[in-house]
């Protein structure tokens, strides 16, 4: 049964022409990079955009030979793509530039050193999920990197490798860093508008900048320093005090860290202020063991972590189970405390399930917006799985059996949505008050499957009224085993309007649904006030996670527009393959309406679907702090005309060695 799986599974991963469905089409790497170059567009591009950028994150492998090899969407160096729009006159004049850039972390550059490298240093996301990867496949998988990187730091190498972060993943904007984002290390700075790489962030200040004043960061010290400092691929801007919040989940107790990175830089003067409270590093209580944990909650008052029945252990191989592992069995826990106050931490239970974005968090005190049976409350907005199958799926891989083995009362139908919850913090007395820590509302405001969402930036951790998202029709964020989800829908939700519906008539907790309706009847609505929009994407058109950019003397929340990268599926091939011509555009969508394409900016290349990106203000690009350097390609050495036996047997056995890693 077993090797009947095991076939079953290789012939579904390899696809046609054996090639990973997530290492093809238009989810297949690029190899150019591009300096800023200008773009043809169609179109008015809105006076708003002069001076801005639109910038992607996402995982681009830039050692990709061996095709036929476990690959998942999250794998991958991480690659800026961006479109900065220049402004050529005070009379608004506007001149789109095109530019990706792959990050330099240390893993790239080590990768393009190692002149014989066909697989990823980093064993593979889709290695260590497989159910039917075998312990010693993974053990080896692991041990491999380990020697890679133990390699790169002996004599011969050209860059060693210090931190394993790809940094692939998201972008962020804080006191004048741009910072590119991922789970297995620290943030990284990157430069607007050229994305060139200036060096890691430790919470006091990046590499290639020019006052050094490196002091205590991330991790702290001691043997585990390395391991404490990895952040959060999703850190909070707070809108108002300009806090950078992000935690640090962890292999070792207490396993989920904490920290707040205060502003030190004043835009207007150019010149680092005093330092301010921070904190660092400081403990969560209440979690037993390390998981994968991917985003959080933010309100202006409180945070709300979340500790899900997915765990990430390296341990687990000791106990013959999957290295990331999902328990439908368990609960899901979400702790919620003040902002400067981790350890008063208060846990809430609930059923199980993955989250991997959440869209906003608030805090209120208003019973005619929430319930009337709670008086001060934390309320969120997150993309709720109910289960793990995404983390398999983005991988061409079954879902585990045990994924499958839900107790009853447990079992819901597969699907993504829009989920409301409301933790009740000081709830009434009474018989009919509800319980303490106890979650007040749990339901989904739409029946449509909703990823990747985000709002205008102004309005975060606060009571905003809409919600941005992508969404699929047909299928769910996490089903597609075979083939890779393509979004062709972009979602609009007044969240405010159906939060009021659901309190006013409760849906079933857990399992209930605000509004039933399926895209293709909410595309039928004739109704201005429709609480859903929907932009439909062209046939064969497919688009990427979109950004809100807002209108300057906008009266409304949602007078702005979204901007997405696109691209036309009908330049593929009989095999599914890109072409080398195949190109993108960057669509300006109208945000109120949901119906217009104001803008098509038309890219010099393609733009691989990707992961998560930001806009950057013209405020932005001018307010950055100093740089003093970046990184750049390591020299060559040059030979020594006359090496000592010695050196030249070292060199033969490292070739050796590192041919043999390969």
């Amino acid at each position: 049964m077993l090797e009947a799986l095991a076939e079953e599974q290789v012939s579904v991963g390899e696809g046609k022409n054996h090639r990973h469905p997530y290492l093809s089409g238009n989810f297949a790497p690029v190899q150019r990079t591009l300096p800023l170059t200008p773009c043809t567009y169609t179109g008015d591009i809105p006076e708003e955009f002069a001076g801005g950028e639109y910038v992607r994150n996402g995982g681009n492998p830039v050692a990709n030979e061996a095709l036929g090899r476990d690959a998942h969407w999250f794998d991958g160096d991480g690659m800026l793509s961006g479109v900065s729009f220049q402004r050529l006159d005070e009379k608004g004049s506007i001149q789109p530039e095109f530019v990706n850039q792959y990050i330099l972390t240390d893993v790239y550059l080590s990768s393009k050193t190692s002149s014989s490298l066909e697989m990823p240093i980093l064993p593979s996301i889709a290695t260590l999920v497989n159910p039917l990867s075998s312990l010693i496949t993974i053990i080896l998988r692991i041990l491999r990197t380990i020697a890679l990187v133990i390699l790169s730091h002996l004599p011969g190498s050209q860059q060693a490798i210090k931190k394993i972060s790809v940094a692939n993943t998201a972008v962020v904007y804080h006191d004048g860093r741009a910072l590119a984002t991922c789970e297995s290390g620290p943030p990284i700075r990157f430069a607007l508008p050229g994305l060139e790489t200036v060096g890691w962030f430790n919470g006091r200040v990046s590499e290639g900048e020019a006052i050094q004043d490196l002091g205590t960061g991330f991790g702290g010290t001691g043997p585990f320093s390395w391991l404490k400092e990895w952040a959060t691929a999703h850190p909070r801007v707070d809108p108002n005090t300009k806090e950078l919040i992000l935690y640090h989940s962890t292999f070792v107790p207490p396993y989920v860290n904490y920290s707040i990175v205060a502003p030190t830089y004043d835009r207007a003067s150019r010149k680092n202020l005093s330092s301010q409270t921070r904190v660092v590093n400081t403990a969560i209580p209440g979690i037993a063991s390390a998981k994968m944990m991917h985003d959080f909650g933010v309100s202006r008052t409180h945070t709300v972590i979340m500790d899900l029945p997915l765990s990430l252990d390296p341990l687990n191989l000791i106990k013959n189970r999957p290295v990331l592992e999902y328990d439908p069995s368990s609960r899901s826990r979400f702790g919620v405390f003040p902002r400067y106050q981790p350890q008063e931490v208060r846990w809430f239970e609930t059923n199980p399930c993955c989250i991997f974005h959440t869209a906003n968090t608030w805090y209120s005190t208003e019973p005619s917006v929430t319930s009337e049976s709670c008086v001060e409350m934390v309320n969120m907005l997150a993309c709720r799985l109910t289960s793990a199958s995404l983390v398999f799926s983005a991988g061409n891989l079954a879902a585990p059996i045990s994924i499958q083995q839900i107790p009853a009362h447990l079992q819901e139908e597969e699907q993504c949505r829009l989920y409301y919850y409301q933790f009740c913090l000081s709830p009434p007395s009474g018989a009919h008050a509800p319980s303490n820590n106890s979650i007040a509302h749990q339901w989904a405001l739409s029946a449509i499957p909703f990823e990747f969402p985000s709002i205008r930036e102004s309005v975060s951790m606060s009571s905003a009224r809409y919600v941005y998202g992508c969404s699929v029709s047909g299928t769910s964020f996490g089903a597609a085993l075979g083939r890779a989800v393509k979004i062709n829908a972009l979602v609009k939700v007044d969240v405010a309007t159906l939060i009021e519906r659901g309190i006013a008539g409760p849906p079933h907790q857990i399992t209930g649904c605000v509004d039933t309706r399926i895209i293709d009847e909410i595309l039928a609505s004739q109704d201005p006030k429709d609480p859903i929009k929907v932009f439909k994407m062209p046939d064969g058109w497919y688009a990427q996670e979109s950004r809100f950019v807002p209108r300057k003397d906008g009266i409304s929340e949602d007078d702005g527009w979204l901007v997405s990268y696109v691209f036309d599926e009908s330049q593929l091939d009989e095999n599914e393959d890109c072409n080398e011509g195949a190109k993108s555009e960057l669509w300006i969508i109208d945000a109120k309406t949901m119906k217009d394409v104001v803008a098509r900016v038309h890219l010099p290349q393609r733009v691989p679907y990707g992961l998560h990106g930001n806009w950057f203000s013209e405020e932005d690009v001018q307010g950055q702090r100093p740089i003093e350097s970046i990184r750049t390609m390591p020299a060559l050495k040059s030979k020594d005309e006359s090496p000592s036996p010695a050196w030249k047997t070292w060199m033969a056995t490292r070739k050796i060695v590192a041919e043999w890693l390969q």
